[in-house]
């Protein structure tokens, strides 16, 4: 007999391996539906999320077999700095999806996971709701499963084949065909590279970089970037900070490098509404980087002509409205650095 009407499961899955299958099979004894709510759901493809959330579904339902219909799966984003709407997305979800199955309101709901570290600390975020504590099961982490498949490591399939459901190999071995996984496995080669270089350093070293949010006439200026990480993608102006320059001076000499915005920059510095620091510990892929962001506005007035420079391929004036809805088109944290300045969508 089930405890409770209802399990949820958070997660990233990227991919999903035998630890998240037991913990689903765990959650399956406990109730007779269980949630799997998939998280980073609408993030661009990058090393540390190659997989779409509509990818990572099939991967689970495929693993689970017969027992895929006894499961509510639904995608849940990212909200960085703000950790109280990631939590009342999580709710909202979760009450959806009860609605969905025409569960009462007051149905019984447990969550399950296992508090491995201070990255688990949301399981505690939810209080109305019992906690099942699961043991970790003893495998490679989905970490070092991404790191052995996109370093082309010889055994990477061997390792993955004892670490994921066979089903789930399977869609592995077929992404490694894609262009997409050509695009991911480069961007993981640069990184990896990168961060080599960085090696000898006495000790991990923390970057500092610059971002421009320029908002004028309803429009927020972007640049797509030319190189990796992150080719592709669209972005903020911005940049590492040189050693004899303040930081706000390092945003506008990006901005004018990647833009080649002809404002003065008396003017720009006149239009400066906001600024604020981004630090999340995994906001960049190259390591710990810590960026300050200017907001500068300007409400009226035709748009400056802008194009792209340095290492932006194009430079545009996007409207507001479209920014908002670029969550899976924009670099590492940018989309919330807007998010923070603009409001959400």
């Amino acid at each position: 007999m089930t405890r409770y009407a209802y399990v949820a499961y958070v997660g990233r899955f990227e991919p999903f391996h035998l630890g998240h299958l037991s913990v689903i099979r765990r959650a399956l004894d406990e109730a007779p539906r269980v949630i799997v709510l998939i998280g980073s759901a609408e993030a661009p493809r990058s090393a540390r999320n190659p997989w779409t959330f509509e990818e990572r579904a099939v991967m689970i339902r495929a693993a689970l077999g017969p027992d895929a219909g006894r499961l509510i799966i639904r995608p849940l984003v990212d909200h960085l700095y703000n950790e109280t709407a990631w939590i009342a997305d999580v709710q909202d979800s979760v009450a959806a999806a009860i609605a969905q199955d025409g569960g009462a309101a007051s149905a019984s709901v447990a969550l399950i996971g296992h508090e491995k570290d201070a990255s688990s600390y949301y399981l505690r975020a939810f209080p109305q709701w019992a906690l099942i504590d699961v043991d970790q099961t003893a495998m490679l982490s989905a970490t070092d499963l991404r790191r052995h498949l996109f370093a082309d490591d010889p055994g990477a399939l061997r390792l993955l084949e004892a670490n994921v459901p066979g089903p789930v190999l399977g869609m592995i071995q077929a992404f490694r065909t894609t262009e997409a996984y050509g695009r991911v496995a480069d961007e993981f080669a640069h990184v990896e590279a990168y961060k080599a270089a960085w090696a000898v350093a006495p000790y991990a070293p923390t970057f500092v970089t610059a971002d421009a949010v320029v908002v004028h006439s309803g429009h927020v200026l972007l640049v797509k970037r030319k190189a990796q990480p992150g080719k592709g993608l669209w972005a903020l102006p911005g940049g590492f900070v040189n050693p004899r320059e303040t930081v706000l001076d390092a945003a506008l000499r990006e901005l004018r490098e990647e833009t080649r915005l002809k404002l003065p920059a008396p003017v720009l510095r006149g239009g400066l509404k906001a600024q604020g620091v981004f630090d999340h510990p995994d906001r960049s892929l190259r390591g710990r980087t810590i960026t300050h962001a200017f907001h500068f506005e300007f409400p009226a007035g035709p748009l400056p002509a802008v194009r792209g420079g340095d290492d932006a391929a194009r430079a545009r004036w996007t409207p507001v409205a479209e920014a908002r809805r670029m969550r899976g088109a924009l670099f590492e944290d940018h989309f919330h650095i807007l998010e923070h300045f603009l409001g959400a969508a």
